[in-house]
């Protein structure tokens, strides 16, 4: 890879265990596609190429794998769902034309839960993705919904994959694979050539090995200040500018950074081996001279509620397109009347866990219903918002600056002085509660279950906020915990610089 950005180096950094007192353009045609990797032990991707996508840029060469829901121009996008089954796109993903046109090589498609829904990447028309990490006769979760973007990265088939994460599907398959992963500010990179889940949630992310390797993927090249016209939540340019010139790139020296540990994150679901790690990372920030300070986000504790709302009716709505007309494939008994062919296209190209979810928002978003469920989520997403924007030392360079009103404080938060609570330059905390499961002992689970793993990663995907996960290896485990920083709006620069400086205190404590 190229050399990163240059950096100013300071003090080198990890925390301490406040924790527990913390409560194009082709259209695609079979003969030039390559072909599906066969009985592949990992099942991590879905279509393959050694030559088919060329370079614009061969100054500077990597090998790019590519989540199935993100066109990429002569491979089909599925979507690992039946519904698009052998769908090309007649254009190619902008993201996926800007990293070629600095150098990336398409090497194949990946495999995902199907439209993206899903933790563990067992949602697929293609089967589970299974974790590289597994025994032999205990294969793990690799983690959804980009878990197959995530082995991509582990296994060496990339350097770079991208991802999509609405509510931690780029942070989980990072944390229970042991690869970096990076959910950029909403808004930053384009999502025009994604197919949609919930527009207003949706972000491309990136999984790698290395800080420096996304950095220069998406910030060395510019890209991370290009607009995308096409693409109606694509920041402006204007916006872009103002933004990055109210978020310094620089990280300050470490006795200067205030890192917070979320209280409410100390759930009764947590691991104690990842409560461990978490305390670990933290106490060794703390070490290297760091100040630890606890905070509170009251409204967290509604977050993944909100977001089972919010994002399944979204989807309802976007989905509703397939209906064996414009998109799907049509049902053998079908015809064109009317009801027997939406049904049997919609019924036998859309898997079980699609269906709840959009039988799940078309009733939120129903005349008896949307006050009650919508309404309401939309109210604690605002206020998930606020919490974040209250504890952060940096202003949320979209708004305008306000005064902290004591008043709209809730009567439990943790005050630093009289002017309000503390504020902090970066949140830690772990990215799921618990190690990769076994995949089979997710059939035993239900789909509130497996909803639990969002837990952590929900609330800044709520708020738009940059996060990323990067590996915390226990000395006594041989599984991987993911940790997480979270950081302002924009502020994603300094935040991939803390978690690069963090991995370097932890490889040498």
């Amino acid at each position: 890879m190229r050399a990163s950005l240059s950096r100013k180096s300071g003090p080198r950094a990890v925390i301490c265990s406040k924790i527990c007192s913390c409560s194009a353009v082709s259209l695609y045609s079979r003969p030039l596609l390559a072909q599906r990797r066969q009985a592949s032990t990992l099942n991590h991707m879905v279509t393959t190429t050694e030559s088919f996508s060329k370079p614009i840029n061969n100054s500077f060469n990597y090998k790019l794998a590519v989540k199935d829901n993100v066109a990429t121009e002569g491979l089909p996008t599925q979507c690992a769902s039946k519904i698009l089954d052998s769908h090309a796109s007649p254009f190619e993903a902008t993201i996926v034309t800007q990293l070629r046109a600095n150098g990336a090589v398409v090497v194949g498609k990946t495999n995902m839960d199907e439209f993206g829904m899903g933790s563990h990447s067992v949602n697929s028309m293609h089967g589970a993705v299974v974790n590289p990490l597994s025994d032999k006769d205990a294969p793990l979760s690799a983690g959804g919904s980009s878990g197959g973007s995530a082995v991509a990265v582990k296994t060496g088939d990339a350097q770079i994959a991208l991802g999509t994460d609405t509510g931690g599907s780029v942070r989980l398959p990072a944390a229970y694979t042991g690869v970096i992963g990076y959910k950029p500010s909403y808004g930053m990179l384009s999502r025009h050539g994604v197919v949609p889940y919930a527009n207003s949630l949706d972000t491309v992310g990136v999984l790698a090995n290395s800080i420096p390797s996304i950095e220069d993927a998406i910030f060395s090249s510019g890209i991370y200040m290009q607009h995308d016209p096409n693409d109606p939540t694509s920041l402006r340019t204007a916006t872009r500018q103002r933004c990055s010139k109210a978020c310094s790139s620089n990280l300050p020296a470490m006795e200067k950074l205030a890192i917070g540990i979320p209280i409410e994150y100390n759930i009764a679901e947590l691991d104690p081996g990842v409560k461990a790690a978490w305390e670990n990372v933290a106490s060794q920030l703390e070490a290297q001279g760091a100040r630890i300070v606890p905070v509170s986000l009251p409204a967290t504790k509604e977050a993944l509620c909100a977001y089972y709302v919010l994002a399944p009716a979204e989807a309802s709505s976007n989905l509703a397109k397939y209906d064996g007309v414009r998109y799907g494939v049509r049902g053998k008994n079908g015809d064109s009347a009317g009801d027997t062919l939406y049904s049997e296209a919609r019924g036998s190209g859309f898997g079980e866990e699609v269906k709840r979810r959009i039988l799940l928002g078309t009733y939120s978003l129903s005349s008896e219903a949307i006050d009650n469920y919508f309404i309401q989520a939309q109210k604690v997403r605002r206020r998930v918002q606020q919490d974040f924007d209250r504890i952060f030392r940096l202003d949320n360079p979209l708004y305008e600056e306000r005064q902290f009103d004591l008043a709209d404080m809730e009567a439990d938060m943790l005050l630093d002085n009289k002017r309000g609570p503390p504020q902090v330059d970066f949140l830690l905390c772990p990215t799921a509660p618990t190690f990769a499961p076994q995949l089979s002992d997710l059939q035993n689970q239900s789909s509130v279950d497996a909803y639990i793993n969002d837990v952590f990663t929900v609330p800044a995907s709520l708020a738009g906020l940059p996060a990323v996960s990067i590996p915390a290896w226990p000395k006594d485990g041989k599984f991987p915990v993911g940790m997480q920083l979270i950081g302002q709006f924009w502020d994603d620069l300094r935040m991939l610089r803390m978690a690069e400086k963090t991995m370097a205190i932890l490889r040498a404590a």
